[in-house]
């Protein structure tokens, strides 16, 4: 049975998704190279022509850019982020992010989703960065959302999956691609993550600040396909109390 990633439309093979704040050269070729990403995020204010370096120079032919409103604090402001990352040739594509904590980076789901109403109704492919909760996940579902990124732990933090129990419901419960968004800080914890059924996986830090770039973008993309090959073919058994053998008992110490 073939096994589709679609977002917006367009199909995708690889699962992985680079975020580019921690942006070097080394990082993207790494990511594309060894990691095999074909979506990669991009801040507005990277695409700068102003700037010395340009991340548009940089990202390869064919990789779907990912524009994120970072530095938004409202659905206003997200709203004209995107908009102007159109107009600069950037695509349809579009990642929410609203934030007015500056101490943990939590996404403000409220305004999360009225910007996501807004940008559906023209056009974009509006995958929004949230808090996981069932509720707000569904309204972002019925606003128009692609699919719902919510974040397994505070953005940077290496943390891993300290929200998985609300993630694991989202993925239960919610008729979008569930993609597994930051604070994701071992290839192991993105392979759990799509064992449970993640769509996807985002990831920056933990590739960025490893001590080998292209050896960890490789066994991101690994542990991605390990996690996704073994949520279809599905998990082994749990046994609540006890063991069960697992050669025959017939025999035993006579």
């Amino acid at each position: 049975m073939e096994d589709k990633f679609v977002l917006g439309g367009k199909e995708f093979k690889s699962r992985f998704i680079l975020g580019s704040g921690k942006y070097n050269l080394n990082l993207i070729k790494a990511a594309v190279e060894q990691g095999g990403a074909e979506i990669i995020t991009l801040a507005l204010r990277r695409a700068n022509t102003q700037e010395k370096d340009n991340i548009l120079d940089f990202i390869p032919k064919g990789v779907t850019l990912l524009p994120n409103t970072s530095g938004a604090r409202n659905a206003e402001e997200a709203v004209r982020i995107a908009r102007l990352s159109r107009a600069m040739g950037c695509g349809d594509f579009v990642k929410i992010e609203i934030m007015r904590d500056a101490k943990y980076l939590f996404p403000d789901n409220y305004e999360t989703v009225k910007a996501t109403e807004i940008l559906a109704k023209e056009g974009f492919v509006v995958l929004p960065y949230m808090n996981p909760d069932l509720n707000v996940a569904r309204d972002l579902q019925n606003a128009g959302a692609a699919a719902v990124m919510p974040l397994a732990a505070p953005i940077g933090s290496n943390k891993g999956l300290a929200t998985k129990a609300m993630i694991q419901v989202l993925i239960d419960e919610i008729d979008l691609p569930v993609i597994v968004d930051a604070g994701i800080g071992k290839p192991s914890q993105a392979c759990e993550a799509m064992e449970m059924g993640a769509a996807a996986i985002m990831a920056n830090t933990a590739i960025a600040t490893a001590g080998d770039v292209p050896e960890m973008a490789a066994a991101f993309k690994l542990a991605i396909e390990a996690g996704r090959k073994a949520y279809l073919t599905g998990m082994g058994r749990v046994l609540a109390r006890g063991g069960s053998a697992s050669d025959p008992l017939t025999g035993f110490l006579r």
